[in-house]
């Protein structure tokens, strides 16, 4: 389950990918909604293995 902690350094670590104006939300460029859309995301993500740790007794 820990290789769910490598998606999100994944997903921002190429900025040439997200470093774009175009889509736009909410009038945010890409750029923003992109890296703030990975914060929640991030989050449940880590609260995902911490649980599994959880059931297997490691902390």
């Amino acid at each position: 389950m820990r290789f769910l902690l490598v998606i999100p350094f994944i997903g921002l670590l190429w900025v040439p990918f997200y470093n774009q104006d175009l889509p736009s939300l909410f009038g945010f460029p890409f750029f923003y909604w992109y890296q703030f859309a990975w914060v929640p995301l991030t989050a449940l993500l880590i609260w995902i293995v911490y649980r599994d740790g959880l059931k297997k007794g490691v902390e």
